[in-house]
C-alpha cells in the first residue's frame, strides 16, 4: 500500500497552477508534458499533484528535501557565473521514471510509497538563506523542479528581486504553458536531452522525446539562457549516429555556440548491469559535437579528461579555465574574450571578475 508523503503542516498544499476541471471532478494538469487526468483521491505520474473533492493541490509546496551550496559548474552550466554558487533546493516528486536515476530516492520516492523526509521552508527563507551565503543564485534541481512550481514561482519572483539569478535544471518536460510561467523568473536553464531516440525515452524513462525538443526550444524563444546535458549510456545512447543526430539538433535549433555536456554514467538504481561509460566514448563524443560545429563540448563526471575549459569561439584561447568544480575566468569585466575580443556566449559573465 502507498505510504503518504511528509506533509508541510505550515506550508502546504496549495491549489495547483495549470489545472483546468474536466467531467465527473478529474482535473487536467497541464504543468508537464504528461497532462495527466488526476481524478479525485488520486495523484499524478509524478506522485505529488493530488486531485481533493475536485481540485489538484501541489503537495509538496515547502516541503524541501535537499538544500546545499554549490558550483554553478556543478548544475552544470558553464556560461552562467563562472565560478559563483548557487544555493540549491528539491522537493520530492519526478515526471520521469528513469532506471539509471542517481536521486531516485526522492525524485521517485512518492511514487514507490516511500516517506521521503523533509523539512519545511518558506520562499523568504530560502532566499534569505542564499543570501547569507553569498550565492548569486537559486538552483530548482535534484529532481524534475516543475514538480513544485508553485513554490519556484514565489521563490523565483523574490530571488530575482534580491538579484539573485534562477537556474532550472530539468528534464525538459514542462509544457509550452508552463514554459511561459518559468519565463517570467527563471534565467538559465540545463536541460537533460537523455537521447534522440524516442524509444530509449519510453523504456527507460516513461516518457517521450518530441516534447523535451519543443520544450528546449521553447525555452529558448523565451530569453532562457540553456544549456544541454547528455548522460551517455553505453549500449542505450552511445552509437555514433545518434551521438551526432543530438549535437547537430543543437547547432540547428539552439546555435553552435550553446553547450554541450557529455557526462559519463555510472550504474545506478534499477541500470546496475551496464558498465560506465568509456572515457574513449566520450572523447567521440566531443569529436562528433565539434565536426557538428559546436564550439563548446563539455567532458562531464570525468575529471581525469580535462574537456572542461572554456575556448573562445573565435580564437580558441582559454577564457575560463576549470579544474573540478572550480573556475578562474579570464574574461575581461564585461565577459569578453582578453585575447580577440569577442564575447563568451551566456549570462552574468561581468558579474565574476577575471
Amino acid at each position: 500500500m502507498r505510504q503518504p508523503i511528509a506533509r508541510p503542516a505550515l506550508l502546504g498544499p496549495v491549489p495547483g497552477v495549470l489545472a483546468v476541471p474536466q467531467a465527473a471532478g478529474a482535473i487536467r494538469c497541464n504543468v508537464c508534458a504528461h497532462r495527466c487526468l488526476v481524478r479525485p483521491g488520486r495523484h499524478g505520474i509524478c506522485g505529488v499533484r493530488e486531485n481533493h473533492d475536485g481540485r489538484l493541490f501541489a503537495m509538496s509546496y515547502g516541503n524541501v528535501v535537499a538544500a546545499a551550496l554549490d558550483p554553478v559548474e556543478k548544475k552544470p552550466l558553464f556560461h552562467v557565473a563562472p565560478g559563483s554558487t548557487a544555493w540549491s533546493i528539491a522537493m520530492p516528486g519526478c515526471p520521469f521514471h528513469c532506471v539509471f536515476c542517481q536521486n531516485w530516492d526522492v525524485a521517485q520516492g512518492p511514487r514507490l510509497g516511500l516517506v521521503v523526509a523533509s523539512r519545511q521552508l518558506a520562499p523568504e527563507d530560502v532566499v534569505r538563506e542564499a543570501m547569507r551565503r553569498g550565492a548569486g543564485a537559486i538552483a530548482y534541481t535534484y529532481v524534475e523542479p516543475t514538480v513544485f512550481l508553485e513554490y519556484a514561482l514565489d521563490t523565483g519572483r523574490l530571488a530575482r528581486t534580491a538579484g539573485l539569478l534562477n537556474l532550472w535544471i530539468t528534464d525538459g518536460y514542462a509544457t509550452p504553458e508552463a514554459v511561459e510561467l518559468l519565463a517570467r523568473f527563471v534565467d538559465a536553464a540545463n536541460v537533460d536531452l537523455k537521447s534522440f531516440d524516442d524509444r530509449f525515452y519510453r523504456r527507460l524513462c516513461g516518457a517521450r522525446l518530441a516534447p523535451v525538443l519543443e520544450s528546449i526550444e521553447a525555452m529558448r524563444a523565451a530569453g532562457i539562457w540553456v544549456e544541454i546535458t547528455t548522460l551517455v549510456i553505453p549500449g542505450h545512447n552511445d552509437s555514433d549516429a545518434e551521438l551526432a543526430a543530438i549535437a547537430g539538433w543543437i547547432g540547428e535549433h539552439l546555435g553552435p555556440e550553446t553547450p554541450w555536456h557529455v557526462s559519463r554514467f555510472h550504474p545506478d538504481f534499477r541500470l546496475l548491469d551496464v558498465p560506465a561509460t568509456p572515457t574513449e566514448t566520450l572523447l567521440r563524443a566531443r569529436r562528433l559535437g565539434h565536426e557538428a560545429g559546436l564550439a563548446h563540448v563539455y567532458l562531464g563526471n570525468a575529471p581525469k579528461l580535462g574537456g572542461e575549459d572554456t575556448e573562445c569561439a573565435g580564437c580558441g584561447a582559454v577564457i575560463v579555465e576549470r579544474r573540478g568544480y572550480g573556475a578562474r575566468s579570464r574574461l575581461t569585466p564585461d565577459g569578453a574574450c582578453p585575447e580577440c575580443g569577442r564575447m563568451m556566449a551566456g549570462i552574468g559573465l561581468a558579474m565574476v571578475p577575471a
